[in-house]
């Protein structure tokens, strides 16, 4: 069986987007300074979701995203649960990491897993109705803006969300405030400073699917609620 090149783009975009969503919620528990201000860990994989969720509006549309949210959403529960059943399985005696270790790295994932999937499907939904809210009011001109003004919006709503329901009452609420806005002033940094990343990738992806590339986006954009068919063949 042969795929086609939208359909491979997708495959391995969506793969990139749950690996690295994955790995922001498992990291998450860890909090690291930069520059003297205190954040998560989990803030380092996330500037790639959000040059992945931008290339997969601008070419697959709402509908493309929104499978992929979906998927994303279920993938967190699913590594929820797996990290409850892995809490529940004793370590031998010789393991190189005992169950208090493994406990407090993950056990404190759990929560900070809840608090994502919320944090996560509402900043993703919003993500989306201003990419495509910016792309259809500037008549589908000037990327930078659709993609850096969504993810602005969205990850105010997000960094906030999963700090407080991740650790509200266990911490003062003027130290999950300053995460919260030391999480989204770092998330806000690298939103402008991948802009010419993006722009390199639009670049790749136009070459690699040729004239499939200008037909998806025009199909994203005429459709604009609801994208028909995300793998054309």
């Amino acid at each position: 069986m042969e795929f086609h090149r939208p359909f491979k783009l997708y495959f391995v975009l969506s793969a990139l987007f749950l690996t690295f969503l994955i790995l922001a919620e498992l990291t998450g528990s860890k909090w690291i300074q930069s520059f003297g201000f205190t954040m998560t860990i989990g803030v380092i994989p996330f500037p790639v979701t959000f040059i992945v969720t931008d290339l997969l509006n601008e070419y697959y549309g709402r509908r493309g995203v929104r499978y992929l949210t979906i998927v994303g959403m279920g993938m967190i529960v699913f590594a929820y649960f797996l990290i409850q059943l892995d809490l529940g399985i004793p370590a031998v005696s010789n393991s190189p990491v005992d169950d208090h270790s493994f406990q407090t790295v993950f056990a404190n994932s759990g929560r900070v897993i809840a608090g994502s999937v919320v944090a996560y499907l509402l900043g993703q939904l919003l993500d989306i109705q201003v990419f495509h809210f910016l792309r259809m009011r500037t008549k589908n001109r000037f990327i930078w803006l659709r993609a850096t003004g969504s993810t602005i919006i969205s990850q105010l709503l997000d960094s906030y969300v999963v700090i407080f329901i991740a650790y509200f009452g266990q911490y003062e609420f003027e130290t999950l405030n300053k995460i919260s806005s030391t999480n989204f002033l770092y998330k806000l940094g690298i939103a402008i400073a991948i802009t010419p990343v993006i722009y390199l990738a639009h670049s790749l992806i136009e070459r690699y699917l040729g004239e499939d590339a200008k037909k998806l986006s025009e199909r994203a954009l005429k459709e604009g609620k609801e994208y028909q068919q995300p793998f054309p063949g």
